[in-house]
C-alpha cells in the first residue's frame, strides 16, 4: 500500500493538472502524508468483508489507503471535477464514485451497503454530515471521522464537561464515542489554522422508550438556553414551565438540572414521560408559575 499512496509533489502535482485550488467555501484540505494515511486506516479497525463511505475524497489521499482494506469503497464527492477525476487516480474496480452532497444523500444510492463510515469531512459541515448519514445508514456497524479538534471534543464529550452539547448527546444517540488521536495540520494542503481530531465510534442500540424526533427535540430545547434550569428551558418545548417541571419529575430528572449534565438516555425518559403524559398536558403543578431567570 505503501507506493500507491500520494505525497506532498504528487498532490500538488495532481492538482495543478486538474486544475484545481482548494476553496473555503467546500473546506478543502487535501491529505498529502502518507504516515497519516496509514494511521488512518489502522484507527478504523477495518475488516476485509467491510464496504467503506467516504465523504469528501478530494484528490484520493485517503481513498488509496481504503480500497487496499475493504471489499468496497463508496466515495460522495460533491465537486464535479475531483468526482470525475478520483477513478483516475483510484483505478481499483471496487470503488464506486457518487457525485452528491453528502448532506442530501439517501441510503438507496449505495449498493453494497456501507458498513464503516471512514472519512476526512469538511469542518464547516462535519457534524450534519455525520448525523444525516447514521439516520440514513441503519446499516453502519461504525467509522472513524477526522474533523476539527474543537469539533472531535465535543463529539466525545460525556455529561458535565464544558464542551458537552448537542453534538455530543445525538451522537450519542446512535453510537459510542470516543476520541482516537490529534493531527497536526502540517499534514494537508492548504495547511488549516486549527488542529484536527480523530473521532472513533461504534454503532449501539439507541435508549428504549421515544423515537429519535422525539428525543431529539428535548436536546435541543434544553442547550438551546444552556445556562438555564431545566425546568425553564424546557418551558417552551412542554408548554410552560409548570408542565415542564412536572414532565421532569415523572422521568426521575430534577428540575433545577441543566441539560449538560444529562446523559442520552435521560434526555430519552424525558421524551417518554411527556408521551406518557394525560391527556391535555394535566401533568401536576400549576402552568401559572413563573418562569425561572437562571
Amino acid at each position: 500500500m505503501a507506493e500507491t499512496l500520494l505525497g506532498p509533489a504528487e498532490i500538488r502535482d495532481l492538482a495543478a493538472r486538474l486544475g484545481v485550488a482548494p476553496t473555503k467555501k467546500l473546506g478543502q484540505n487535501f491529505l498529502h502524508d502518507p504516515n497519516t494515511i496509514r494511521r488512518i486506516v489502522a484507527a478504523a479497525a477495518l475488516r476485509p468483508g467491510d464496504v467503506a463511505l467516504e465523504v469528501g475524497p478530494g484528490l484520493g489521499s485517503l481513498t488509496l489507503g481504503l480500497v487496499g482494506a475493504v471489499r468496497h469503497v463508496h466515495a460522495v464527492e460533491i465537486d464535479p471535477t475531483l468526482a470525475e477525476a478520483l477513478p483516475e487516480t483510484v483505478t481499483a474496480p471496487h470503488l464506486t464514485v457518487h457525485r452528491a452532497d453528502a448532506l442530501r444523500i439517501t441510503g438507496d444510492r449505495f449498493d453494497p451497503a456501507p458498513t464503516m463510515l471512514v472519512a476526512n469531512l469538511p469542518y464547516n459541515v462535519a457534524v450534519p454530515v455525520v448525523l444525516h448519514l447514521l439516520a440514513e445508514l441503519p446499516s453502519l456497524r461504525g467509522g472513524l471521522v477526522m474533523v476539527q479538534k474543537e469539533v472531535a471534543d465535543r463529539l466525545t464529550a460525556g455529561p458535565g464537561s464544558k464542551v458537552y452539547g448537542v453534538p455530543s448527546v445525538k451522537l450519542a444517540w446512535y453510537a459510542e464515542a470516543k476520541p482516537a488521536g490529534k493531527v497536526p495540520p502540517a499534514v494537508f494542503w492548504p495547511v488549516p489554522n486549527v488542529d484536527s481530531g480523530l473521532v472513533a465510534f461504534t454503532l449501539r442500540q439507541p435508549p428504549a422508550g421515544a423515537t429519535r424526533a422525539d428525543v431529539f427535540a428535548v436536546v435541543d430545547a434544553a442547550f438551546a438556553q444552556r445556562r438555564k434550569t431545566l425546568r425553564a428551558a424546557l418551558a417552551g418545548w412542554a408548554g410552560g414551565p409548570g408542565r415542564a417541571e412536572a414532565v421532569l419529575r415523572a422521568a426521575g430528572i430534577s428540575p433545577q438540572a441543566r441539560g449538560e449534565a444529562l446523559t442520552v438516555g435521560e434526555f430519552a425518559a424525558i421524551a417518554a414521560a411527556a408521551k406518557q403524559a394525560a391527556p391535555g398536558g394535566k401533568l401536576g403543578p400549576s402552568d401559572a408559575q413563573p418562569e425561572e431567570t437562571n
